[in-house]
């Protein structure tokens, strides 16, 4: 994909949906981090159940602590890996409490300082909580960028360093957002659905998806 192709894909992008967001639920950043430490391996969707259950409950460090092990867990147990998800939450808790005054940190370094969350976690935070132009790269986007041509990469970091490179400074804020969303829902796994899909003449998938037989 050439530079004119990306600057056409993201802006068909852009018109179609101008103010993307995250489709976990939240309502703070230290909601938003737990919500994204929780959903490794998860789905949003099972996520935003297991949090809906929690966040009347317990949505600050503390409030996180005080409801222990077996607390935490009994509300989130419907999540995979949750055991040790809750063990890292809670550690990021203390940690929040004790190095940060209760509050998410807005640098790259101390999010990461945190347990469970690494590299995507905290680009997901610096980029939905404090607007920084980050590059999450899930399944979905390290898919999207390869498949269509638009960052190619063998890992998830090479993928990120390229879309960093590629993507029009203009598009960068969002383009975390439409990244996901397109791979989530048009450009899927098993079968592209390259039918339906608005900017399927700047991709370089080929052969293109034919629309199924009714």
């Amino acid at each position: 994909m050439n530079h004119a192709a990306i600057a056409a894909f993201f802006a068909t992008l852009q018109s179609a949906n101008p103010h993307p967001v995250t489709e976990l639920e939240y309502t703070s950043v230290f909601e938003l981090l737990t919500a994204v430490l929780l959903s490794a391996q998860a789905t949003d969707v099972g996520v935003n159940k297991a949090t809906r259950r929690l966040f009347p409950v317990a949505n600050t460090p503390q409030a996180i602590l005080d409801l222990g092990l077996d607390g935490l867990q009994s509300h989130i147990k419907t999540i995979g890996l949750y055991r040790t998800k809750a063990k890292n939450l809670l550690q990021t808790c203390r940690l929040l409490i004790e190095r940060h005054g209760g509050e998410v940190p807005r640098t790259r370094e101390a999010l990461e300082a945190l347990p469970g969350v690494g590299r995507k976690t905290a680009n997901v935070v610096l980029n939905v909580a404090f607007g920084e132009p980050t590059m999450a790269v899930d399944t979905h986007i390290f898919r999207v960028s390869n498949r269509t041509g638009l960052a190619p990469g063998k890992t998830p970091l090479a993928v990120e360093l390229q879309l960093l490179r590629r993507v029009p400074a203009e598009y960068l804020p969002d383009a975390h957002h439409w990244l996901i969303l397109y791979g989530r829902y048009v450009c899927q796994a098993r079968t592209p659905r390259c039918w339906e899909c608005s900017v399927a003449r700047y991709c370089d998938f080929r052969p293109k998806t034919p629309a199924p037989r009714s």
